[in-house]
């Protein structure tokens, strides 16, 4: 199996394997320059790229290519163009510029712009991301050339999530090689931020799936009782695949390694039907369009094996929901990472000064961390089952947390807790060498031994934004600080007085208890870190005064792309609480009330057929039922009415905060009133009358 793997890893990628192999060494070297050191690219280098590039398309069996990019939709989006190219006596040739690879052209006006293009204004850029590389897709298409882009407007704006995220990682590089200077390394020449994307998701029956409106339309259940058993037993976490799923496992496996996605683990997720796929760490870039790729075949290989893939990140009350844990270091081109505590962290005083830098940015940029993990779905996880709570802090763990005591305690640090070994009391088993420090999965931001897991982001996201914003804020936290040691006399004083400075006044973000307590949220008010429960409540900190002094000094986001950006987040939020609340009006309307009503007719005629049979028969059961029934119905009914009320009252908002506000103070827990009466009818109504497939069909029957 390992030598298949071998021969099948990455045959569908344009990589530097491949590259090496077919372009001439000049040429292959000066890309290898503007890949490895951010130079200008030689347009002579694209042409004879190009060539190359379409050369091995085609002998894959490739007609068509495409420039691949990630617009604020959160997914990805292409034009297929054909490589034919018109010649004499009716003839065709097979071509592919340099031009062509890379700038393209996309209608702007037809994608999220949050202002920045109308319908009359159109014209838009994707321009070639070098860096990532070009990979071949097949489906009933046949097979296509896939080249990663950015895209942005006429005007320059970004239109996309891919463009600030390379502004991001450029800044971080800039301000991370600044600080290593200081420390007298004049080797390193760039960092790059490492990350890898935990995905979790659900996989349900197909034919289920086709029979509730609101898994196609929104891809979460708006209705639906919990079943006798859920999660209680723990029994389906890292528990035996079942074999319907081992074969989607197989299948998507095998197309993820032939276009190079590092897949590494899999395995139950905690909650029935859920499930989970994590990757080797890449760069940030190429990491986010390998879980883009990630996603787009789970979905297609699902339906392959008779499954719906799930993405939502609470498609299922009362389970866990699903998250994409972004885990993230910084890793230098000599091949350090930066984030790597060593034996002796308390000695490691560059690690301790990226790790205040951390803290730093953080504390100071809690809400925006917030913001950039926020969707409508998020709102539903973030808490509990798994899920970190919306407040924003850092776990450290033990060992961390002694050290950076006593330099707050003592101004130094003198020694590290070890973790030693483990003897587990099997003469047969070996020792085990323990770490230092415990985990914490309650911590949305927890340190993981050479990285920090930011468990926050929903499984259906885009980690481009996360990682734009941290990219960003930790380049700012790596800015201010050097401003300061670079004016400073002694630098082995000044070094460890920053550190201890720095700890000292952000240690309010650390905890390392149980995120879910309200006793932490007690303490965490006290404290002074913010609570932004829901995407409306974060929204605004992405273009306050501060965000975006931040993001133009560092160039990721200009003043518009921010303000733009914004009102893409309110207007997604509306629409996407519209959709659910139009489909709840349907599904009640349509399909659950008059199952009911048939229901309480097939009781009452119960009733009057056990009364004229036998008179004196006691029918106290059937009459209770069709008491509690018609309550239920009755309360419902008058939900459905409010709720058809406040929805059409939300479209006469104005568009953007107002109609968002409206949707999530007034539309949202109208919506939790209709479900409520639903839902308990679905535990006393006739399996055999009830509309739709139900939790315990959805979540066991797989």
């Amino acid at each position: 199996m390992a030598e298949r793997l071998s021969d099948i890893f990455g045959i569908d990628v344009f990589n530097e394997g491949v590259m090496a192999e077919r372009l001439p060494k000049k040429t292959y070297a000066a890309l290898k320059k503007t890949i490895e050191n951010g130079e200008e690219l030689d347009p002579q280098v694209a042409e004879v790229v190009a060539n190359a590039m379409k050369d091995w398309a085609i002998e894959k069996g490739a007609t068509h290519y495409t420039h691949w990019f990630q617009p604020m939709t959160g997914i990805t989006a292409e034009k297929h163009d054909s490589f034919i190219t018109p010649a004499a006596e009716g003839r065709i040739l097979m071509e592919f510029s340099g031009k062509e690879l890379i700038k393209g052209e996309a209608d702007a006006s037809s994608f999220p712009a949050g202002g920045l293009r109308a319908t009359f204004e159109a014209r838009g850029y994707t321009v070639w991301d070098c860096t990532s590389p070009a990979f071949l897709k097949e489906d009933a298409a046949g097979v296509t050339l896939c080249i990663p882009t950015a895209f942005c407007s006429y005007t320059g704006e970004a239109l996309d999530k891919k463009t600030p995220l390379l502004r991001s990682m450029e800044a971080l590089s800039t301000q991370a090689v600044r600080v290593l200077r200081l420390f007298g390394n004049q080797e390193v020449t760039s960092v790059s931020c490492s990350v890898g994307a935990e995905q979790e998701y659900f996989l349900v029956d197909k034919e289920k799936y086709w029979k509730r409106e609101d898994l196609i339309f929104t891809g979460r259940t708006l209705f639906g009782a919990m079943p006798p058993k859920g999660q209680e037993l723990d029994d389906h976490y890292f528990g035996t695949i079942k074999e319907r799923i081992a074969a989607f496992m197989k299948e998507l496996n095998h197309e993820l390694w032939k276009l190079g996605v590092l897949a590494k683990t899999q395995h139950n997720e905690a909650a029935p039907a859920q499930h989970e796929l994590a990757p080797i760490f890449s760069t940030a870039n190429i990491a986010t369009d390998h879980n883009q790729l990630i996603m787009e075949c789970m979905k297609k290989i699902a339906k392959r094996h008779g499954l719906e893939c799930l993405l939502h990140e609470k498609p299922f009350a009362g389970v866990n929901g699903s998250g994409k844990h972004d885990n993230w270091s910084m890793v230098t081109n000599t091949g350090k990472n930066l984030l790597d505590a060593g034996k002796k962290p308390h000695e490691n005083t560059q690690f301790l000064f990226f790790l205040a830098a951390m803290m730093k940015a953080v504390d100071e940029h809690a809400e925006l961390l917030r913001m950039s993990a926020s969707n409508p779905g998020n709102d539903h996880r973030l808490g509990a089952n798994e899920a970190p709570p919306a407040i924003i802090s850092i776990f450290l763990g033990e060992q961390l947390d002694d050290v950076l005591e006593q330099l707050i305690s003592k101004g130094t640090a003198a020694s590290s807790k070890q973790g030693g070994k483990m003897n587990i009391g099997v003469h047969t088993l070996p020792e085990l060498k323990k770490d230092a420090t415990d985990r914490n999965r309650t911590s949305p931001f927890a340190f993981t031994g050479n990285k920090f897991e930011f468990r926050m982001p929903g499984s259906s996201m885009s980690i481009a934004g996360v990682n734009t914003v941290l990219n960003t804020i930790v380049a700012e936290a790596l800015s201010e600080m050097a401003d300061e040691l670079e004016k400073a006399e002694d630098f082995d004083k000044a070094v460890i007085e920053l550190i201890t400075k720095t700890v000292t006044k952000h240690k309010r973000i650390i905890f390392n208890g149980n995120g879910y307590s309200a006793e932490w949220r007690e303490e965490a008010a006290e404290r002074g870190l913010p609570n932004l429960p829901s995407m409306v409540d974060a929204i605004p900190y992405l273009a306050s005064e501060d965000s975006i002094a931040m993001f133009g000094k560092h160039g990721v986001y200009s003043r518009t792309e921010l303000e733009s950006r914004t009102e893409i987040y309110y207007e997604s939020y509306s629409k996407a609480i519209n959709i659910e609340a139009k489909t709840m009006i349907e599904m009640a309307a349509r399909q659950y009330i008059p199952a009911v009503i048939q229901y309480t007719k097939q009781l009452a005629d119960s009733i009057v057929a056990v009364k004229s049979a036998v008179p004196t028969a006691n029918v106290t059961v059937q009459s209770d039922l069709l008491v509690k029934t018609s309550d239920l119905l009755a309360k419902a009914e008058q939900a459905l009415n409010v709720l058809k009320t406040k929805t059409a009252e939300a479209a006469t908002k104005a568009q953007g905060q107002e109609q968002a506000v409206y949707f999530r103070k007034e539309v949202f827990p109208a919506m939790a009133e209709l479900r409520a009466p639903i839902d308990a009818l679905e535990q006393i109504v006739d399996k055999a009358v009830w509309p739709v497939p139900t939790y315990a069909e959805l979540l066991f029957e797989v």
